[in-house]
C-alpha cells in the first residue's frame, strides 16, 4: 500500500496548530490586563445610536415572522469585522468567562482533571493541594454522579462536565466516585475554590548546567511563575537557559516585557507600539534581572504568536541569545478589549507592535481571512516546515541587531538557526499510530493495572532511568489492532526512528501521569531536535557565532 502523501500528514496538523493559534487570535496581545476586568467600557466612548440600531428596531416591530434580534445583532456585527484583521473579533457574552479564563490564571472549581474513556469520566490528574485532592479524590476514580446528575453512560460531553463541577467560590459540590479497580462507589463533598491556570508548563534541567523553561501562554501571573522558575534553576546550578515558546500563542504584551527584563540589562527598549489612534509607547527593561548574562536559547515554530513574538523579537535585536526552530506565526497587532452594555465584548485590533530594531512582524492580511488562515498549509506545500531553510521574507527592508547583524519583519521571526520537522515523523501514518486513542488509552490503563509498581518510582530521573515497560505496552498496543491495521503498523515500526518515537511517547504519556508536565517533557526533550540544537550549540561555541560575540 502507497504511504500517505504528505497533504495527509497535514491534514493531522493543521486541526491541532489552528485550534491553539486562530482561536488564539482572539486572546492575544493585550496591552493591560486591566481590560478583562470591565473598565473599558464602550458606552465611554461611542454614546449614540445609529442605523443599524434604527434597522433592528424596525425589524422587530415590522417584519413579517417573529425574529430574535440578538442574533441579528451579532451577525450584523461580525459583518461589520470582516472588513477588518483578522484579530478584531466579537465575543458574545454567554462566552467573555470562558475566553478571558486562561489569561486571568485562575477560575473557581474543584480541581480535577479527567478524560472520558469508554463514556466514562475518570480522574486523569489533580491540581496539587487543590480542593479535589484534599477530599480525598485519587487518580484513576470514576465520576458516577455530579450532584443528582448522572455522568456515566453514552451522551456525555466534557462541556457538560465542567458547567457541573465549576461554581461559586466556597459553594459545594457533591461526587459519587468509583474506585478504578475495586468498583467500590463512595461519595465525596468538595467546597470549590480558586484553581489556578499555571502558563509555565515545564521547569527542570537538562543537564548540570543548562535550565529549560515551558510557557504554554503569557498570562497576569506569568511573570511571578517565570522568577520563581529562574530562582529555582539557579539554585540547582543554571549557567545556561533554554526558553521554550513553541506553540505559544501568546497573551498579555506586560508578561512578556516582563519575562524579557529578567533576560535584558537596563533601559533597553524591549517592544513599542503604535497606531492611528495610538500616539507611540515604548516599554523598556528597568529591573534587575535573574538572568541578564549567560547563554541563551528561545525555541520558536510557526504556533508561537504574538507575545511570544516579543519575547523572541527582543532577545534577537539585542543579540542576547539564539533563536532556533521555524518561522513564528507572523502576529504583531495588539488589541484591547472593551465591554458591550449586553456583557459581550469586542477585542479590537488598536495598535501595531515593534522589536526594538523597528521591525513588524505581522505579515499580511490583504488576501483575506481565508488566505490568513492558510497560511501554515503555504508553509508545508512549500517546504518550509520539512525541507531546507530557504524562507524569503515578505518585507524586504533591512534591520540590524545591536551587533550588526540584518533581520526582515512582515512575516514573523525567523530563527538564526533553522531545525525542520522531522520528514520521517511527520506522516499521518505515523502521528495516527502514535497519537491514536488506542494507545493514549492503553497508557491509562497500563497505569491503572500497575500503580503500586509505578508507586516505587519517587522521581522523574528514577522512572526515566528504571522503567522498561515500554517495550511490552507497544507489543500489547499492536495485539489490540485488526490484522491489516498491525501490517501497516508492523511495517512502520521497522524504521527505528519511528520505534523510538513510539517508544518515547509511551514512556512520556505515563510521566506525566506520574509526575504531571515536568515528568512528560524530562522525557520528551531527549528526542526533541530544537532542545538537542541548542546544548550542541552551547557547547562547541556555534553559539556565539550566531550572535556575532
Amino acid at each position: 500500500m502507497k504511504q500517505p502523501q504528505r497533504p495527509a500528514g497535514l491534514r493531522v496538523w493543521t486541526p491541532l496548530l489552528f485550534s491553539l493559534v486562530m482561536i488564539a487570535g482572539m486572546v492575544l496581545g493585550y496591552r493591560l490586563h486591566d481590560t478583562l476586568r470591565g473598565k473599558r467600557d464602550i458606552s465611554t466612548l461611542i454614546s449614540r445610536s445609529d442605523r443599524l440600531d434604527e434597522i433592528i428596531d424596525l425589524i422587530d416591530a415590522k417584519y413579517v415572522d417573529s425574529v430574535k434580534t440578538d442574533m441579528l445583532y451579532e451577525d450584523a456585527v461580525r459583518g461589520i469585522l470582516t472588513h477588518l484583521d483578522p484579530h478584531t473579533v466579537y465575543i458574545p457574552a454567554s462566552e467573555v468567562a470562558a475566553a478571558n479564563e486562561d489569561l486571568e490564571g485562575s477560575f473557581y472549581g474543584v480541581g480535577i482533571e479527567y478524560r472520558i474513556i469508554k463514556d466514562t469520566i475518570q480522574v486523569t490528574g489533580l491540581v496539587e493541594k487543590g480542593p479535589a485532592e484534599k477530599s480525598g479524590v485519587i487518580l484513576g476514580d470514576k465520576i458516577i454522579r455530579v450532584n443528582d446528575s448522572l455522568v456515566a453512560g453514552n451522551g456525555i460531553t466534557s462541556e457538560r462536565i465542567t458547567r457541573l463541577l465549576r461554581g461559586k467560590q466556597h459553594t459545594t459540590v457533591r461526587l459519587v466516585l468509583q474506585d478504578a479497580v475495586k468498583n467500590a462507589p463512595r461519595n465525596v463533598l468538595i467546597e470549590r475554590d480558586e484553581i489556578p491556570l499555571y502558563s509555565l508548563e515545564a521547569t527542570l534541567m537538562l543537564d548540570a548546567q543548562t535550565g529549560y523553561v515551558k510557557i504554554a501562554h503569557f498570562s497576569a501571573t506569568t511573570a511571578d511563575e517565570f522568577h520563581a522558575a529562574l530562582q529555582q534553576l539557579k539554585k540547582q546550578g543554571m549557567k545556561r537557559l533554554v526558553i521554550d515558546v513553541r506553540d505559544n500563542p501568546g497573551g498579555y504584551l506586560d508578561a512578556a516585557v516582563d519575562v524579557a527584563d529578567e533576560l535584558i540589562d537596563d533601559n533597553k527598549l524591549l517592544v513599542y507600539m503604535k497606531g492611528l489612534h495610538a500616539e507611540r509607547e515604548e516599554y523598556k527593561s528597568h529591573n534587575d534581572g535573574l538572568f541578564e548574562e549567560g547563554p541563551l536559547a528561545i525555541l520558536i515554530d510557526e504556533g508561537s504568536a504574538s507575545a511570544s513574538e516579543i519575547l523572541a523579537g527582543a532577545i534577537q535585536d539585542w543579540d542576547r541569545g539564539v533563536v532556533i526552530g521555524r518561522r513564528s506565526f507572523g502576529k504583531g497587532l495588539v488589541q484591547e478589549q472593551y465591554t458591550l452594555s449586553d456583557g459581550s465584548a469586542l477585542r479590537l485590533t488598536v495598535a501595531r507592535y515593534y522589536t526594538p530594531s523597528g521591525r513588524s512582524i505581522q505579515r499580511s492580511f490583504a488576501g483575506g481571512k481565508s488566505a490568513y488562515a492558510q497560511d501554515y498549509q503555504h508553509r508545508f506545500e512549500s517546504g518550509e516546515l520539512t525541507g531546507a531553510d530557504s524562507l524569503g521574507t515578505e518585507d524586504t527592508t533591512r534591520f540590524f541587531t545591536s551587533r550588526g547583524r540584518i533581520v526582515h519583519g512582515g512575516g514573523g521571526i525567523k530563527p538564526d538557526y533553522y531545525v525542520p520537522y522531522d520528514s520521517v515523523l511527520f506522516t499521518s501514518a505515523v502521528v495516527s499510530l502514535v497519537y491514536s486513542e488506542t494507545m493514549d488509552r492503553l497508557i491509562w490503563e497500563y497505569y491503572i493495572l500497575n500503580r503500586k509498581e509505578l508507586a516505587a518510582f519517587h522521581n522523574i530521573a528514577a522512572f526515566a532511568a528504571g522503567f522498561h515497560g515500554d517495550e511490552q505496552l507497544l507489543h500489547h498496543f499492536l495485539n489490540l489492532l485488526d490484522a491489516r491495521d498491525r501490517v501497516k503498523a508492523n511495517h512502520l515500526l521497522e524504521n527505528e526512528k519511528v520505534r523510538r518515537f513510539a517508544l518515547q511517547h509511551i514512556r512520556a504519556g505515563l510521566a506525566r501521569i506520574l509526575f504531571k508536565s515536568n515528568g512528560y517533557y524530562t522525557i520528551q526533550v531527549a528526542g526533541d531536535n530544537c532542545v538537542q540544537a541548542a546544548l550542541r550549540m552551547f557547547g562547541n561555541g556555534e553559539y556565539l557565532k550566531l550572535i556575532h560575540r
